[in-house]
């Protein structure tokens, strides 16, 4: 591959100069301009692998000629160099397309990690090989989930921070897994945390690690999973559900890129995208009080809605044969016994059904109907859809019919579905909330909701 070129624009001479040294000892040839005028005549006379931008020049901003690159050049990515501390500068930036931001004074361990990101760009995408090799699929061919390959394909090439939203059971992290397989860092780590799981009191050490001594039970030093995905990518699940004070923090750490782990008296670097997820409207959460307003701003940069499965239920024939056919492989049938076959009229009943569990829920019937099922044939009758499961969910306090043909178990289980899903709405999801109320254990309603298949 020939020599990587950059094309650095700042009014600036020194800064000019600084960028120019930094990229030349990384082997990366750079180009420089003082304006947009004379960055858009090095662009037309010459090829250029990647970009650096200023956001004030004397005859524009860096966001008009990104804008400019993104129409004319968009296989350039484009990173911003903003002031010190102009949060609202740099997610600007990246809500117009920008890969990443660097701030002033350039930061140059900051600046050469973020250019060996951007050159990982360079010639043909290799998202296909990426999320072959991630073994991670997103399954449908509806239009809903063309539109959201699409999208997953166009983030995979920035580093801006991405806020994924949908109800439970929708796929919010393998969307941010496919993000990350498909992008610059899909060698580095992908951590997933489930931030409802962390105790209140363990959150800080968690994310961004503590030093011996630091409080009681620290008898070693621990890296924080910001460390643990260094070069990677940090996937914060249930957001929502952090403390105040941690969101501080993670603030802090999004926008310098760098955590001070509990008890350390210096900030350690990190390099490290973010996205996040949460089936709750942030919005809401923000006017209750209960999520920072600067956060949700610095993590929404980017929104990917998950579309529910009652919104795109001609990918359900698609989805119910893939998952009948890992059951037979996890059931060890292999090719001997091939996969069950649903019938036209089971797979009608099932294209009806408003899945509030989404996927999960569509898994958790065809797995319940593999081992309840006679035959090599699964029928309406085989998924023993209770009555509840054909009304919509507008009335949560109906009372469920016993019905003769249901098993006793199955109406049982809708009973107590029916009674978390209430008091979790009532509690806006809050688990530990729910719980009390319910008058069981955290531990014990984590479990009642992955068997119920409830996220």
């Amino acid at each position: 591959m020939s020599k990587a070129q950059a094309l650095v624009v700042d009014d600036e001479a020194d800064i000019l100069d600084l960028i120019k040294i930094t990229l030349g000892r990384m082997d990366v040839q750079a180009s420089t301009a003082l304006t947009v005028a004379d960055a858009k005549r090095q662009l037309e006379r010459g090829r250029f692998d990647l970009c650096l931008t200023d956001m004030n020049l004397p005859d524009g901003s860096g966001i008009d000629l990104l804008r400019h690159l993104s129409e004319c050049y968009p296989g350039i990515p484009v990173a911003m160099i903003t002031a010190h501390g102009s949060t609202e500068s740099a997610v600007a930036a990246m809500k117009a397309g920008a890969f990443d931001f660097v701030s002033k004074p350039v930061d140059l361990k900051l600046l050469r990690t973020l250019v060996g990101s951007a050159l990982k760009l360079r010639g043909p995408t290799s998202s296909g090989a990426s999320t072959a090799a991630s073994g991670v699929r997103l399954l449908g061919d509806s239009p809903a989930m063309d539109q959201i390959r699409h999208l997953i394909t166009k983030l995979a090439r920035n580093q801006a921070p991405v806020f994924v939203t949908g109800e439970s059971g929708t796929g919010k992290e393998l969307a941010a897994r496919l993000i990350h397989a498909q992008g610059p860092r899909s060698e580095g780590p992908f951590v997933a945390v489930n931030c409802g799981a962390i105790p209140q009191d363990l959150v800080e050490s968690e994310l961004f690690g503590h030093k011996k001594g630091s409080f009681t039970g620290a008898v070693s030093d621990k890296e924080g999973l910001f460390q643990a995905a260094e070069g990677g990518t940090l996937f914060l699940d249930e957001v929502a559900d952090l403390p105040l004070q941690a969101q501080v923090k993670l603030l802090r750490a999004i926008q310098e890129k760098s955590v001070r782990p509990v008890g350390a008296q210096q900030e350690v670097p990190v390099n490290v995208r973010i996205i996040s997820a949460s089936h709750h409207d942030l919005n809401a959460e923000v006017e209750r009080g209960h999520f920072r307003q600067d956060l949700f701003y610095r993590i929404n940069v980017i929104e990917l809605r998950m579309p529910a499965l009652r919104e795109r239920p001609q990918d359900i024939p698609l989805l119910a044969e893939q998952t009948l056919k890992r059951l037979a492989q996890e059931q060890g049938s292999g090719a001997a016994s091939p996969p069950r076959k649903l019938t036209a009229k089971a797979l009608e009943a099932l294209k009806q059904q408003p899945f509030p569990g989404n996927v999960r829920e569509l898994e958790n019937v065809l797995e319940r109907a593999t081992a309840l099922a006679d035959g090599e044939v699964i029928d309406v009758e085989d998924l023993y859809l209770s009555k509840s499961d054909t009304a919509q969910s507008s009335l949560p306090s109906e009372e469920l019919e016993l019905d003769d043909t249901v098993p006793l178990e199955d109406y049982l289980s809708e009973i107590e579905k029916r009674a978390i899903l209430n008091t979790l709405e009532e509690t806006h999801w809050n688990r530990t909330a729910a719980a009390k109320r319910l008058g069981m254990t955290l531990r014990s309603l984590r479990y009642r909701l992955a068997k119920l298949g409830i996220d």
